[in-house]
This record gives structure tokens, sequence and C-alpha cells, in this order.
């Protein structure tokens, strides 16, 4: 294989595992009445929530481009089937922060536990310079796509 044609392979591979995510993605929520952008949203009220960050509505709603309305009835949704709650900030009264349930993440560990576990496990078959150069490699590519996400 070519040193041109190496680089567009691996284009194809990461194309294919993000199909196949979505794919995974998209069956546990059909299986638990969710709309895309309602996963989309607890992933990234998840990935706060490890980070320590503190999410608004209007922050959500900036992050997955939708305009208030949007993010009202996305927060309304996610409040009524138990999976987030709304949150006066204890240092701002005024602010509203979204919080994830217990049942969210239990829902999510029964189904993504698994897939987690495999993963995990799959890695287990790389040292660790192998790893960190993966990590670094996914890191430039989710960079570049972000980028290209935000000037488009």
């Amino acid at each position: 294989m070519s040193e041109v044609e190496e680089p567009i392979r691996l284009v194809h591979l990461l194309r294919g595992l993000t199909v196949e995510l979505d794919l995974f993605g998209a069956e546990f929520a059909a299986r638990n009445g969710l709309h895309p952008t309602d996963l989309r949203a607890l992933i990234h009220l998840l990935d706060a929530d490890r980070a320590g960050e503190v999410v608004t509505p209007g922050r959500l709603g900036e992050v997955l481009r939708l305009n208030s309305a949007g993010t009202t009835g996305l927060v309304d949704r996610l409040v009524r089937l138990g999976l987030i709650r709304r949150e006066r900030d204890p240092q701002d009264r005024r602010k509203v922060r979204l919080v994830v349930e217990e049942r969210a993440m239990e829902l999510g560990q029964g189904f993504f536990g698994g897939l987690i576990g495999d993963l995990v496990a799959a890695m287990g078959r790389f040292d660790p310079a192998e790893l960190a150069t993966a990590r670094r490699f996914l890191e430039a590519m989710t960079a570049v796509v972000a980028a290209a996400r935000e000037e488009g």
C-alpha cells in the first residue's frame, strides 16, 4: 500500500467505526424511546459530569446547536423520562443546571457496559505506547472534524 493510500484507508476505518458506534447508539435510543438528539444530550451531560463541568440548558443548546425552544423541548422530554433533572446552581440561584439521574446511568451501563468491557479487553492487546499513539491519533482526528464542523 502506498503512503497516500494508507491515510485514506485509515479515514475509511474511522468512518466505519463511527457508523458502527452510531448504529449501536441508535439501537439504545430506539429501545428507550429516545431521539438521536436525546442520546447526544445525555452523552454530553455524562461527559461533562465526569469532567466536573456544570451544564446549563443554554450551554446544552449551544453544544447541540438547538434554538431555545428546541432545547426546552429536549430538556422537558429527558426530565419527563426521568433521565435528567433541573437543579438550581448553589452558587447562583438564578442559574439552572442539568444533572443526570442515576436511572440514565443505569440504562447506559446496562446497554453499553458489555461493549465497553469488550473494547477495554481489546485494548489489552496493545502496549501502553501503542495506546498512547492511538489516543493522540484519535484526539487529532476529533479536533480536525470539530474544526471542520465549526467552519461549516
